[in-house]
């Protein structure tokens, strides 16, 4: 039984995408839908759908490469879990202003719901610092 499904959804797409594999597959739950989404809005992936399987549903999730030279290099660099189970995160609106000057993306689960860091900001919300990307 998994018991953070945010962080075993985050270590499937990071291995995918280092074994460079076109397609993962996630355990589905709404927030970690929500991350996909936002991973998609982004740029980091190039798309994912929802499937249901008889009473189970996941979500495939097709990574983005770019091409660099003959070999194709993923999109996302790193995608860290930081808020856990054990030991929650949470940041006020100023300290998510940026990540990786621009570069990156903080996804925040705030009381809107789940958010980028600069739409988190602009809306003047804080919240729970569920993972970072660049």
């Amino acid at each position: 039984m998994i018991n953070d499904l945010i962080a075993d959804s985050i270590t499937r797409i990071r291995n995918a995408s280092m074994r460079g594999q076109e397609v993962t597959q996630l355990i589905h739950s709404k927030i970690v839908e929500e991350i996909v989404r936002i991973l998609a809005e982004k740029g980091y992936i190039e798309s994912y759908k929802v499937v249901e399987e008889g009473p189970r549903k996941y979500i495939n999730v097709v990574l983005k490469y770019e091409e660099v030279g003959k070999k194709k290099k993923p999109v996302i660099n790193e995608i860290k879990r930081i808020s856990k189970p054990g030991r929650r995160i949470y940041r006020g609106k100023e300290d998510i202003k940026r990540f990786k000057n621009g570069y990156g993306v903080i996804i925040v689960s705030t009381n809107k719901g789940v958010l980028p860091n600069d739409e988190a900001y602009r809306q003047g919300v804080g919240g729970e610092v569920l993972c970072t990307v660049w």
